[in-house]
Formats: structure tokens, C-alpha cells, sequence
């Protein structure tokens, strides 16, 4: 088995379930360091019960990315832990229910800005120092296809995604030269938690919009992932890689 993350020190937030779990899933079977995080207590409890089967390498935290003192103290932990961080996946996120703009009320933004944005922004402040300090790094955001185009009805969704891209870009280009590079993903919808409680016409019209006719799998996503942040891609930098099945080639 081709195992290029194990003992590397992986820090996942929204690590309980979607992406985030099957990321830890894989990374955990490579033996890689990990130090997950998810505000679902309970979620992240089984997830250890699971992982510990094969992996006793881990730190568990319940954490709230919206707050940065937790966000702040949850990082010193890790370097406490592990004295590094080699890599760093900000995949924490939610989304508000469908409504046009002119019905988002502003609790809407507020609400997709605190954890879209603002947990992306946190993290990254306490991510990069220990980065700097220990020679280098790779930080993924997740973003979305939302993020890159326009999102009917999702108006703070996408907001919130944007600024994601706008985050990653900056960081990217301020700490290239401490080999800290920061890329974003941007998946089309997938088959993840955020989309259990869609109607199937409302998947189905979904898909339609994909020239592949389908959305996408949570395993093909997370391929796509590790690939960004393996140790040898070492010169994509700065980059918003949209995973959609064709949406963006339109």
C-alpha cells in the first residue's frame, strides 16, 4: 500500500462526517498523525471509537471554528501534542436553506460568514506560524463550485465560499517563500450530510445541470483531495480546483 501520509501530523475539522470522516478514514489506514475536530461531540466520539482500531495516533477535540479562542487553543493543543503540523484541512462548513437574495435575511450571512469564512480565516492564523517555524506546509479550504460561479438561491452560501477562494489566494501568495502553499477545493454538489434532507427532485434537478448528469460521490471528492495535498504535489500553489463533473468547462 502506497502510504506517502503516514506519521504526517493532518489536522481535519468537520472531521465527523462527509468528506472530513472519509478523509480521517483514509488517512487513519496510512498512519498518519491526526488531529480532528467537529462541534458534534458525539460524531467525533464514534469516529475515535472507530479509528482507534487502527490508529492510535489521534487527538479528538470538540470545537467550534466560529470561535477563535477555541480555534486558537485547539492548535496549541496540536503542536502540544505532535510539535508540528504538516498539513491542514479546513473542511468545516453548513449552508442556510434555498431562498432568493431578496428574501436572505441577514442572519443568513451572518451564520454562513461565522462558519464558511470566518472558520477558514481562524484556522489559517494559527495553522501558518507553526508551518513557518517548522520549514513548510499545505493548507486545503474547502470551498465549492459556489464559490467560483453564481449559486441560485444560495446567495450567502456562495458569499461566504467566495471569500473562501479570496482567503486561500492571499494566503498563498503571502507565505509561498515559507513553502506554506495554500490551495482551496471546489466541489459540485455531492452526496453528503448538507444535501440528506433534499427532496429527489430537487437532486434530480441538481444533476441535470452537471454535463455528467449526476452529483458527485463523496469518495471521488476526497480523491481529489488527497491528491492536492499530497506531499509530492509540492508546486500547486494558491489554486481553486473545481471537482464538478464538467460544471465549470460550460
Amino acid at each position: 500500500m502506497h502510504t506517502p501520509f503516514k506519521d504526517q501530523v493532518i489536522f481535519i475539522s468537520g472531521a465527523a462526517s462527509g468528506f472530513g470522516k472519509l478523509l480521517a478514514q483514509q488517512l487513519a489506514a496510512q498512519h498518519a498523525k491526526l488531529v480532528l475536530a467537529d462541534r458534534n461531540e458525539e460524531g467525533l466520539h464514534l469516529l475515535k471509537e472507530e479509528l482507534s482500531t487502527i490508529n492510535q495516533q489521534g487527538l479528538y477535540r470538540k470545537c467550534d471554528v466560529t470561535k477563535e479562542e477555541e480555534v486558537k487553543s485547539l492548535m496549541a493543543d496540536a503542536i502540544a501534542t505532535f510539535d508540528r503540523l504538516d498539513i491542514a484541512i479546513n473542511n468545516a462548513g453548513m449552508s442556510t436553506i434555498m431562498k432568493p437574495l431578496i428574501e436572505t435575511e441577514e442572519q443568513d450571512l451572518d451564520l454562513n460568514f461565522a462558519v464558511n469564512t470566518k472558520g477558514v480565516f481562524f484556522a489559517m492564523k494559527y495553522q501558518i506560524p507553526p508551518m513557518i517555524k517548522q520549514g513548510g506546509g499545505s493548507i486545503l479550504n474547502v470551498s465549492s463550485m459556489a464559490g467560483i460561479g453564481g449559486a441560485p438561491k444560495l446567495a450567502a452560501y456562495s458569499a461566504s465560499k467566495h471569500a473562501v477562494i479570496g482567503l486561500t489566494k492571499t494566503a498563498a501568495v503571502e507565505y509561498a517563500r515559507h513553502k506554506v502553499r495554500v490551495n482551496a477545493i471546489c466541489p459540485f454538489y455531492s452526496l453528503t450530510p448538507i444535501l440528506e434532507n433534499e427532496p429527489k427532485q430537487v437532486l434530480d434537478m441538481f444533476a441535470s445541470g452537471c454535463p455528467m448528469k449526476r452529483l458527485g460521490e463523496p469518495e471521488e471528492i476526497v480523491a481529489a483531495m488527497l491528491s492536492i495535498i499530497a506531499p509530492e504535489n509540492s508546486y500547486m500553489n494558491g489554486q481553486a480546483i473545481a471537482v464538478d463533473g464538467g460544471v465549470s468547462a460550460y
